[in-house]
């Protein structure tokens, strides 16, 4: 255990050092910032709707935004390792592979997943202090539990991506490959097979939350709406037969099991394949 901590504390530093937590740090802020101000901006005709609207906009924005910056942040690190020397260096050491690859994995999630439990965090203390919204705490809770896991899945999705790869620039390719599936291939796929075949509601959202994306939004519109009626008769399914408790669940527990799988297939690899460049 010492020896992860201790290249993790290596990784970190390097992360510093390239201002990736910096940059992860300013984006979740300006993006906070944002929907602070586009709230108190439409409060006078619309009505200020309180911080945990601002929350879920929040996290909606994260759902987006941040999944590429997750693939952009880890395709590289176990394939620029294994070019610039590192790994061979490495293996000088007392030390295990699977040692090293924990170690950053565990850095890669304080970089990206830190920053935003310091947010909302901040966001849920200072609600205390400005307004009495008793279910804010809870929106809170949901909403990080659902952005660490959707964030969780994709830094699996990349170390693996990294881990497979033998040059940079295919790591770079697969990587953007891998959103481009997530952000918009699969939810047109799906549409166009609902255009021309009807499919009963539990095809229809399993084959939905089979993208980690589109089972972190209904996680989140179960916050939103409890009866998911925005989702038409999947909704209705969803409401009658599992409930928002086990959509929740699905949204949480579906990426973090792929992060998992991912982080696993990725330690294998390393563990297995030639290091040296």
């Amino acid at each position: 255990m010492k020896a992860v901590l201790a290249f993790a504390r290596l990784e970190l530093m390097d992360a510093l050092r390239s201002k990736w937590l910096v940059f992860a740090s300013v984006l979740y802020l300006g993006l906070l910032a944002t929907f602070v101000w586009l709230g108190l901006r439409e409060s006078s005709v619309l009505g200020f709707t309180g911080l945990s609207r601002v929350l879920l906009n929040l996290s909606n924005a994260v759902i987006v935004v941040f999944p590429l910056v997750v693939l952009v942040g880890t395709h590289s690190a176990i394939v620029r390792a294994r070019t610039s020397g590192f790994c061979e260096l490495m293996l000088t050491q007392p030390v295990r592979r699977s040692t090293w690859f924990w170690g950053l994995l565990l850095s890669r999630a304080v970089v990206l997943i830190g920053p935003l439990v310091l947010i909302l965090l901040g966001c849920t203390v200072a609600a205390a202090f400005i307004e009495d919204d008793p279910g804010l705490a809870m929106v809170a809770a949901r909403s990080l539990g659902i952005t660490t896991a959707l964030i969780f899945a994709f830094l699996g999705i990349g170390l693996w991506i990294s881990a497979r790869a033998r040059t940079l620039e295919r790591a770079i390719v697969l990587a953007l490959i891998a959103w481009v599936v997530t952000a918009a291939v699969h939810d047109v796929f799906l549409i166009a097979v609902l255009l021309r075949t009807p499919l009963p509601p539990h095809v229809v959202f399993f084959a939905s939350v089979l993208n980690p994306s589109e089972a972190a939004r209904v996680g989140l519109l179960t916050s939103v709406d409890p009866e998911l009626s925005a989702l038409g008769p999947v909704g209705f399914w969803l409401a009658n037969k599992l409930g928002a408790g086990m959509a929740l669940a699905v949204a949480i527990g579906w990426p973090l099991a792929l992060g998992a799988f991912g982080s696993w297939r990725a330690a294998r690899r390393v563990e297995a394949a030639d290091l040296v460049a």
